[in-house]
């Protein structure tokens, strides 16, 4: 029971540390071309690129962000039924992913382990600290379940990766103008849109309206807990 309370010890921290690793930021890359005029009391209105999105209550919640984006740079909404200055086109989408393998080092692996006389199922003494002081335990080295026969000590991991992206075009709507295009891409574990979506559009717009061609990697903070 010693070493059991001491192993629980020692692991505790470690799986908190893991636990506070999930909360890493939203990474894009961020591409734009523009053209536009500084906010002067321009009118906006967000409309969805494919007309079979158009409507739906998920692209007004897209289009909302978008419009609030817009208003915090200094555009003006349209009111209801009046023409836009500017349209606003918007679309998004996730694709069905790709998996990926990777092999990560197993921070438990003893690397003197793998040496034995049985074929490499054997056992070895090793120390463990304990209230006591420390004591020699045995324990059983298994090359399938630690790794040590296949380059020592690597976890391999098989996962899925999905790539998404929206994809925002600004058109002058008096000459049909082409004012603005822009793209953000992102990788990442989840297809979940309503979680890819926002980020992505807090992407776009930041430092929009960017220097045009050129292509930036922004880091949005995680959601607080």
């Amino acid at each position: 029971m010693t070493s059991i309370r001491t192993a629980a010890k020692w692991l505790a921290p470690i799986a908190l540390l893991s636990l506070g690793a999930c909360a890493t930021p939203f990474r894009a890359d961020v591409s734009r071309f523009q053209a536009l005029p500084a906010p002067a009391g321009q009118t906006f209105a967000v409309k969805a690129a494919d007309p079979a999105k158009q409507g739906g209550l998920e692209f007004a919640q897209y289009a909302g962000l978008v419009g609030a984006e817009m208003q915090r740079v200094g555009y003006v909404p349209a009111a209801d039924g009046a023409a836009a200055d500017l349209t606003v086109m918007l679309d998004y989408a996730v694709d069905e992913g790709k998996e990926r393998t990777i092999a990560e080092r197993d921070p438990f692996y003893d690397p003197y382990w793998g040496h034995g006389r049985f074929g490499g199922f054997y056992s070895r003494p090793y120390v463990v600290r304990t209230r006591h002081g420390y004591r020699y335990i045995q324990g059983w080295s298994d090359p399938f379940l630690f790794g040590g026969g296949f380059g020592g000590g690597y976890d391999v991991r098989t996962f899925t990766v999905f790539t998404s992206g929206i994809d925002m075009k600004i058109e002058r709507n008096a000459t049909g103008e082409r004012l603005f295009e822009g793209k953000a891409e992102a990788k990442s574990r989840t297809n979940k849109l309503p979680y890819l979506v926002p980020n992505l559009v807090e992407a776009m717009f930041t430092g929009f309206p960017g220097n045009s061609g050129e292509t930036v990697r922004i880091s949005v903070a995680p959601e607080k807990k």
